[in-house]
Order: C-alpha cells, then sequence, then structure tokens
C-alpha cells in the first residue's frame, strides 16, 4: 500500500480529499489534478485547501 498512488479529488463546495488512482471516482467529487503518493497527495492538500468552510458558506453575503 506504501507505493499505492492517490489522486486529489475536489467536490463542488471545493472541498478536498484523496482517493485511490486505480478506482472509480466516487459520484460528486472531481481529480483535482495532481497524484502522487498518499503522503504527497496529502502534502498537496495542505498547501491548496486554505480555508475549510465549504464554498456555500464562504459565498454567503455577510
Amino acid at each position: 500500500m506504501a507505493d499505492s498512488r492517490f489522486l486529489v479529488v475536489r467536490n463542488d463546495e471545493e472541498q478536498y480529499s484523496i482517493w485511490p488512482a486505480d478506482r472509480e471516482l466516487p459520484a460528486g467529487w472531481h481529480d483535482a489534478g495532481f497524484a502522487g503518493t498518499r503522503e504527497e497527495c496529502l502534502s498537496h492538500v495542505d498547501t491548496v485547501w486554505t480555508d475549510m468552510r465549504p464554498r456555500s458558506v464562504r459565498e454567503v453575503p455577510s
């Protein structure tokens, strides 16, 4: 499993996760354009997902 490849995936609310590269993506999730080891993908998610609030919450007028 240490050599397994993963994809960084994102849903319509701009929430990120990782998913095994050899499996079909679950409904509502899309390839976010980054693949690598589990650790590389988690590191990438830490870098790009700076606001963990769902998009629908971020876009609510204040």
